[in-house]
């Protein structure tokens, strides 16, 4: 029983990450988004760290939700964006700049705080993640 719901759990969380950051197929030929700092964070749906980073991306694309956009994309499932992002390794976030320029890119487990930190540098106001 603790298992099943331990496997629920994620599985709404990865719907949640789904559904509130709107990656799907079609979207990542738009990102990043110009005039906006954009974060990509690159993986799939059953990798491990992918899955732990979940609800850190759920928490911080509401927090940033006027400010910058944070986008997932599943890469078994779209394998285009592997080529256009030079992707060697999952998961992978790449933030992007207002003018669409990467600023810089991290492999692996990627912590909220570490996140906070890059954007803060980047310009955007530290969110209230009270």
């Amino acid at each position: 029983m603790k298992q099943t719901m331990k496997k629920l759990s994620v599985l709404v969380v990865m719907l949640m990450l789904l559904f509130t950051t709107g990656a799907f197929a079609q979207d990542y030929l738009n990102v990043p988004a110009k005039g906006r700092v954009t974060i990509i964070d690159l993986g799939a749906k059953k990798c491990i760290p992918c899955k732990m980073m979940a609800p850190i991306l759920v928490r911080l694309t509401k927090a940033y939700k006027e400010t910058a956009d944070i986008v997932f994309i599943d890469v078994w499932e779209n394998k285009e964006p592997v080529q256009r992002f030079k992707i060697k390794a999952i998961p992978t976030q790449i933030f992007f700049n207002e003018s669409g320029e990467e600023v810089y890119r991290h492999v692996g487990f990627l912590d909220e705080k570490s996140i906070v930190e890059q954007m803060t540098r980047m310009g955007v106001q530290e969110p209230d993640l009270r």
